[in-house]
């Protein structure tokens, strides 16, 4: 069963959610703010993705964390901050077994299709 993590209201998310439906792909949402986010879920997320890419610093959480959290960032504290505001995670996380994908994008999931 194919797995996508993510926040409800994101744009992004509510894409990938249309795609797969359009591709006929089963899957089970997982939202972090009504179905939480574990320590042990983010560092299986970190050790499959690049934790530097895992953190979205591109979205508003980001810029209103203090300077003084984003100063000498590594990945024990960026995944602090990602369990704390899980707005911080790059959306979406689709998990298909041992396949990782991070992010949206048409050609990645158009390959689940044919892989299924």
């Amino acid at each position: 069963m194919i797995m996508l993590y993510g926040i409800k209201n994101c744009d992004t998310i509510k894409k990938a959610q249309r795609f797969l439906e359009h591709l006929t792909l089963p899957y089970q949402f997982h939202d972090y703010r009504v179905d939480g986010l574990s320590a042990s879920l983010l560092e299986q997320f970190a050790d499959q993705l690049d934790w530097q890419q895992l953190l979205n610093t591109r979205g508003t959480t980001w810029r209103q964390i203090s300077e003084e959290q984003k100063k000498d960032l590594d990945r024990p504290k960026a995944l602090a901050l990602m369990l704390a505001q899980p707005a911080l995670i790059k959306r979406p996380v689709l998990v298909n077994g041992e396949q990782y994908i991070l992010g949206f994008s048409e050609a990645s999931y158009q390959q689940l299709k044919t892989s299924a």
